[in-house]
């Protein structure tokens, strides 16, 4: 079963409005399916041609080397090795719509994030941003909030989360034994503090497989 794509959409056209941006997010754990739901949501409501955008919060990983020089590469993807304030700064120059704004994509592949990588222009009217932590409860992250005017929540089910945290890392080509390290070490902590720590969403989507 699927995501219904077209509820969805009913509940971000309710939410337009003619002169100003939609800022919608779509939150949820690590493995939760929000990129997979932002693009496919993204391509049902007419993509770029039609004015919609996909800006991920996984653009502001901070740098490898910041991690490391901090201790915390082993700890990446976790709330505090995020750069919230670029992240913050981003959303608010997007809510105010004056300009070209430049955003950066994490390359799964490289591991890094690639700057300026996406140009979100004033014909966009809808911009979806998804992460993990957008609805996060606790300091710099709950800054974030009022920046949104619609947020979705992917309720998943840590059991499934935890199998799809595994395949990830194994598609990633480690060993059965390190994946499993790596997503119970990090991932699951880190999607725990998601489904505890998240401010309810106006819209709590169940889980899709």
């Amino acid at each position: 079963m699927h995501h219904d794509l077209d509820h969805i959409a009913s509940l971000i056209a309710a939410r337009q409005t003619e002169n100003t941006r939609l800022m919608v997010a779509i939150a949820g754990a690590p493995a939760s399916g929000k990129s997979t739901l932002s693009e496919r949501l993204h391509h049902h409501l007419g993509g770029d041609e039609a004015g919609v955008a996909i800006v991920p919060m996984d653009g502001f990983h901070f740098d490898d080397a910041i991690l490391r020089a901090r201790g915390d590469l082993a700890r990446k993807g976790a709330p505090h090795t995020f750069d919230v304030g670029g992240f913050a700064r981003c959303l608010t120059a997007l809510r105010a719509n004056n300009d070209d704004i430049y955003v950066p994509v994490f390359d799964r592949q490289l591991e890094l994030s690639r700057g300026s990588a996406r140009c979100i222009s004033r014909h966009h009217r809808t911009v979806l941003i998804e992460g993990n932590y957008l609805l996060l409860e606790q300091p710099p992250w709950n800054r974030l909030a009022p920046l949104f005017n619609l947020t979705l929540f992917l309720d998943v089910p840590i059991a499934t989360l935890e199998q799809r945290l595994i395949t990830r890392w194994i598609d990633h080509g480690f060993e059965h034994a390190i994946a499993t390290r790596r997503a119970l070490d990090n991932d699951i902590p880190n999607a725990r503090l998601v489904q505890s720590q998240s401010k309810t969403a106006d819209h709590t989507l169940p889980s899709a497989t």
